[in-house]
């Protein structure tokens, strides 16, 4: 597969609203100390070939790569903007505010497949970028196609943005986008017993959140979480640092700690962090609704996903976990047509099938 150098910025600035190649010093050692410098072995080896050749175009077209930070933000934030995915012909996407938490601002929400008086699942959808960019509306594509291949109703929210709020903010703005959905169920045309929550990367570790808090919180049932690649553990790449191996491409552990430590309001990996803000933190995670996790083998939060999917499954949670071999931070947005992508679509969008149809 050859890249044009439009595609290539398309990637970098476009990646599913969060930035994570743009941010992410993408064939480059982290300035931050990562556990890479030390390594004498390319990188590129740990690669699945399905994978390589266009990493290795990327590699090329952007060598000096950006760690992200304070001073790096505001760029990342524009590239975001810079290049959007058109959205398919149908079905329509409905742009909506809705009223926050109590004392948090409305929330923007994007609403697709709703059908008044039907009874359809339903996907709630929070958008990726390390908790410090990106926006639901770069997702518009992605939740229309959710809809179209499930025959669901899609919303998705544009929660607050750390650093300038920090947790539990965006919390409460994911919070308050599932409280509208299942109080106005009946306007949507939704299910309230089939209502799934997904999100990617940062989006992931937020969904894994807002599972954690509708179980104590009691109010309204999830019947699947769909994590893909999630954001669950500040003390990766603090505390916790990983091999040379892992978490090299796309999101390093420097930009773990940034993102972290911004949503937190304390440095990544501090030994008191706000109470159910870390999913890898939580003390029990027992009665959780059931799980789908996938990530690559090389990609930074590898480990800890893994990890929490053994609690969970200790826990008596029911847990489907995918591990691609050799598969980088978004290796499924980057390279999508690789038979590995391919069927790592196809495994989390057979889980949302069977949670939908064995209510």
């Amino acid at each position: 597969m050859t890249l044009t150098r439009r595609e290539m910025l398309s990637i970098g600035c476009g990646l599913a609203g969060s930035a994570w190649l743009a941010q992410s010093g993408i064939g480059q050692v982290s300035s931050a100390g990562s556990a890479a410098s030390v390594s004498a072995v390319d990188p590129l080896t740990y690669v699945n070939p399905e994978f390589r050749p266009v990493l290795e175009q990327l590699t090329k077209a952007m060598p000096g790569g950006m760690e992200i930070s304070a001073s790096t933000l505001p760029q990342v934030r524009k590239g975001n903007l810079s290049m959007v995915h058109p959205t398919l012909p149908a079905p329509a996407v409905e742009e909506k505010m809705i009223p926050g938490s109590q004392g948090s601002p409305d929330v923007r929400v994007y609403i697709v497949g709703a059908t008044p008086g039907a009874s359809k699942p339903a996907v709630l959808h929070i958008h990726g970028g390390g908790y410090i960019a990106g926006s639901a509306g770069a997702s518009k594509r992605d939740i229309q196609q959710i809809s179209i291949d499930h025959d669901c109703v899609v919303v998705s929210v544009d929660y607050r943005l750390a650093p300038e709020t920090i947790f539990p903010g965006s919390l409460e703005d994911n919070y308050a986008a599932l409280r509208w959905l299942c109080t106005n169920a009946r306007e949507l045309g939704v299910d309230t017993k089939r209502i799934a929550i997904k999100g990617e990367s940062a989006g992931g570790g937020h969904a894994a959140v807002l599972a954690i808090a509708a179980r104590d919180r009691g109010e309204f049932p999830i019947c699947l979480q769909v994590l893909i690649y999630p954001m669950l553990d500040d003390r990766t790449g603090s505390t916790n640092r990983v091999p040379p191996n892992i978490g090299h491409f796309i999101w390093t552990e420097g930009s773990n700690r940034f993102g972290w430590s911004s949503l937190l309001g304390v440095p990544a990996g501090s030994a008191d962090v706000p109470p159910n803000s870390v999913p890898a933190r939580v003390g029990s995670v027992s009665g959780l609704a059931p799980a789908f996790i996938g990530v690559g083998s090389i990609d930074l939060f590898g480990p800890e996903d893994v990890l929490y999917a053994s609690r969970l499954m200790l826990a008596g949670v029911s847990t489907e976990l995918h591990v691609v071999p050799g598969a980088f931070h978004g290796f499924d947005i980057i390279v999508p047509a690789a038979p590995l992508s391919v069927q790592f679509g196809q495994a989390w969008n057979a889980a949302l099938k069977r949670a939908f149809t064995n209510v």
